[in-house]
């Protein structure tokens, strides 16, 4: 096992190796296939499998993931879509640099910038002038076919919940460090939640937001601002690397169950 290898990768091969299932990780180490007789399974990139394509392009994509919510009645950080002028005028809309003015004109606090899909906090820009939003427009749609601006909020905590079906198997808040984003990969920390009125509540929200797109394994983003707790995005590949620096047994836990229900293993019901 290489040291260098991701703690998603080395919680796969701990848990094939205990169970007698072959497994294959190709280089790189973002193809991961996995056999039990005549069965083969992937995993990719931080996605181990288990759910639905529909749900999973749902996830992926933080413009049809706060739609979808708000379709159900489920408190969410809103994030307006804009396709990439690239693509030609009849789909990005001949008005979408007006269009974008005019959601930084609604909100005088200022608005973030971001790609429509991906994670860690890449390109995400804080904008409060039109030249700034210019620069983080023109960064985001260099490399990507689709950006989404939201609101920005004074985000008082951010909490993360590990949900795998009906069980939240991890529940930690982001302590963020000198940036202003929750970002794990901009310094954020990651420190588990005890019992109490913020655990239940980020909970019982995680939940109402993977029973709303369909989702059965995912990490999902909640936040509260003004006293008021909203989701602020859900990712169905479930990355638990800064965590697994300080909890490696509760990560390799989470992984262990979800891979249970991909191999069909005895469900443990445990509280994490």
């Amino acid at each position: 096992m290489a040291d260098r290898e991701r703690i998603f990768v080395q919680a796969i091969r701990r848990y094939c190796a205990q169970r007698g299932i072959t497994v294959d990780v190709r280089p790189g180490g973002w193809l991961i296939a996995m056999r039990r007789g005549a069965r083969r399974h992937f995993a990719f990139g931080y996605d181990i499998g288990l759910n639905s394509a529909i749900a999973h392009r749902l996830a992926n994509d933080k413009s049809a993931t706060s739609e979808a919510l708000a379709l159900e009645g489920v408190p969410c950080v809103p994030h307006h879509l804009f396709l990439n002028p690239k693509m030609g005028v009849h789909v990005a809309g001949a008005d979408w640099r007006r269009r974008m003015q005019a959601l930084l004109a609604q909100h005088p606090q200022g608005v973030v910038v971001k790609p429509n899909q991906g994670t860690s906090g890449r390109s995400v820009f804080k904008v409060t002038t039109e030249a700034e939003l210019d620069h983080a427009v023109d960064d985001v749609f260099s490399m990507s076919a689709g950006l989404v601006i939201s609101p920005y909020l004074a985000i008082e905590h951010e909490v993360r919940v590990v949900q795998l079906g009906d069980l939240p198997l991890v529940v930690y808040g982001k302590q963020r460090g000198s940036d202003w984003r929750h970002n794990l990969d901009a310094a954020a920390r990651p420190v588990l939640l005890e019992d109490g009125e913020v655990r239940t509540a980020c909970v019982k929200l995680a939940a109402d937001a993977a029973s709303a797109i369909g989702i059965a394994f995912a990490s999902i983003d909640v936040v509260r601002v003004d006293g008021e707790w909203k989701v602020l995005e859900i990712n169905s590949g479930v990355m638990m690397e800064a965590l697994g620096k300080l909890h490696p047994e509760l990560v390799q836990a989470t992984y262990d169950a979800a891979l249970d229900r991909v191999f069909g293993e005895d469900q443990r019901m445990f509280q994490l």
